[in-house]
């Protein structure tokens, strides 16, 4: 018989979990590397859902039995690809996931189930966020748009440095362009992440990440991360014009994504003193984003990044004047401690 295991039991790099919940409930939340397998899809789901609100709670369980045996023999054939021992779950840990279980282990695929469910690991979640210790000081990259603060975070990441790569996590790039290429992830996935990448970072000698505002793309930074960022010693990288409007080009491939950058540049318009937003507007028409792209920093970016300078006291900050990406990456290093064996290169 299947076992449930309460969420704080439930090694989350050990098991292979399975979300048994209906697609869209999948893209919405679940636990951080699960595979999908459903019970239901999402009109199945619908269907039964208002057979149970509507007629009974057994008109609704006949009819979930009536579908799933239905599916059953694709089902249990997905589970058997599985390698390690199986945990699935769905949102409270009801009827899905224990039927799914039971007819696991009826046909001798050993199954766990997760007590309560993605719900119950949700309010882990939040818990273990509020109860976080962040023990090592930190090192925060700053510095103006375009100087490659995230290309040199993962290089270093790469190198075994302890990189919490934020904008990784929210898969957003912070600004109001930051969601162009890409499909933000919403604040249950991000705090599931970020909580997963705090938990193996709390031995870590430092903690080196990018400064952000309290909010990118989708999501809100947790208290504590800000605190963290204002307490701690700030690197600033300053980079030619030119190199940072070539950087911007390569990682955001603005031709290829027009439409979404000028719906996000009208979204800041009046922003921006009118003559300076009149001429990028004219520059849209012509695709000239190298012009466009020299216009926002010089206008719109620099004078943010001025400001959050001059929040810093001198003692808390220090500035590397370089001409590239790879010099910020090797001076950066310079001014790093000494990564501790405990931080792994993977």
């Amino acid at each position: 018989m299947f076992k449930d295991l309460p969420i704080d039991q439930c090694d989350l790099d050990k098991y292979t979990f399975v979300d048994v919940r209906s697609p869209s409930e999948y893209r919405e939340m679940t636990i951080p590397g699960s595979l999908n397998i459903p019970v239901f899809d999402d009109e199945e789901r619908a269907e039964v859902g208002t057979l149970y609100k509507q007629v009974s709670k057994e008109v609704a369980t006949d009819r979930g039995l009536e579908i799933f045996s239905g599916k059953l023999p694709r089902f249990i054939n997905e589970f058997k690809k599985l390698e390690g021992e199986i945990v699935v779950f769905c949102w409270r840990g009801g009827m899905r996931s224990k039927a799914a279980a039971t007819f696991l282990d009826l046909m001798g695929i050993r199954t766990s189930r997760i007590l309560g469910g993605v719900r119950a690991y949700r309010h882990w979640v939040l818990k273990g966020l509020e109860d976080i210790d962040l023990k090592p000081a930190s090192f925060v990259l700053n510095g103006g748009t375009g100087t490659g603060k995230t290309a040199i975070l993962k290089k270093l990441q790469e190198e075994g440095y302890p990189v919490l790569d934020i904008e990784g996590l929210a898969n957003h790039r912070g600004s109001i362009f930051g969601e162009i290429g890409l499909t933000a992830n919403n604040q249950k996935t991000f705090d599931s992440l970020l909580l997963r990448e705090l938990m193996k970072k709390q031995e870590a000698p430092f903690l080196l990440f990018e400064a952000e505002s309290k909010r990118i793309g989708k999501v809100l930074l947790p208290d504590f991360l800000i605190q963290e960022k204002e307490e701690a010693f700030h690197i600033f990288i300053e980079m030619p014009m030119k190199e940072r409007v070539r950087h911007i080009l390569d990682e955001y491939r603005l031709h290829e994504h027009h439409e979404e950058f000028v719906k996000a540049f009208r979204s800041i318009k009046r922003r921006i003193h009118s003559p300076i937003a009149n001429e990028i507007e004219a520059e849209l028409q012509k695709g000239n984003y190298e012009r466009i792209l020299e216009l926002l920093i010089e206008y719109y970016y620099d004078p943010r990044y001025l400001h959050m300078w001059n929040q810093y006291p001198e003692d808390r900050k220090t500035t590397v004047k370089v001409n590239s990406i790879e010099e910020a990456y090797q001076e950066i290093k310079k001014l790093l401690p000494e990564k501790s064996p405990l931080v792994s290169n993977h």
